[in-house]
């Protein structure tokens, strides 16, 4: 991956990180992921974006900086949801990573989630592992620690489908409503989620 990747506007970006691995190292550790669920946001004009009418702020300035800036916030006061910046500096558009699925150290992201691994899960807990916002920052030990960096460095990068999975890099990606922006207007409308279609790790079909 390289920072032109990031300059795209969101949508392109949302779409286009789909089939793509998240890794995070920490602590000698080395946890991949697969981005199946993506959310789009664009910028000062969509009512659903935290810098919606240009509300620069402190919270929000990593939203400002140039692509591929990672930008973690906190919801209900208790879960991390991680955000990279898209487009060029000033134009702070976003991507929120929804969903992942675990490729590699599935102990270690189980005991990340529920201080067990994984072979003691039950079914429900095996799905719902990283089938969130809140649920992934958790399981790969995402937090403020990151914000503003550089999805480019060595703590949190993405890297291209090299199928580390042994699956085919061909899928289907559905476009749906956005989650949880009732408040939004019309914005709550526009179809900025996208998934892999019938991959059992989306958060929501």
């Amino acid at each position: 991956m390289n920072i032109e990747f990031f300059r795209q506007d969101a949508i392109t970006v949302a779409r286009n990180l789909l089939g793509k691995y998240l890794v995070r190292e920490y602590d000698d550790k080395k946890i991949i992921t697969k981005i199946v669920e993506t959310e789009a946001y664009m910028g000062i004009e969509d009512k659903a974006a935290h810098v919606f009418g240009d509300r620069r702020t402190e919270r929000t300035e990593p939203l400002y900086q140039d692509g591929g800036h990672i930008y973690v916030y906190l919801i209900y006061g208790m879960y991390h949801c991680l955000n990279i910046s898209a487009n060029i500096e000033g134009i702070p558009e976003c991507v929120l990573i929804r969903a992942v699925e675990p490729i590699s150290e599935i102990d270690e992201i189980s005991q990340n989630r529920y201080s067990k691994d994984y072979k003691d899960l039950s079914s429900y807990q095996r799905k719902n592992i990283c089938n969130g916002p809140g649920k992934l920052c958790k399981a790969l030990k995402i937090d403020k620690n990151l914000n503003f960096e550089s999805i480019l460095g060595n703590k949190l990068y993405i890297i291209d489908n090299v199928n580390l999975d042994n699956e085919s890099n061909q899928f289907e990606i559905i476009e749906s409503k956005r989650v949880n922006i009732d408040y939004a207007e019309e914005a709550k409308d526009y179809l900025w989620r996208y998934y892999i279609k019938d991959n059992k790790h989306v958060s929501k079909k």
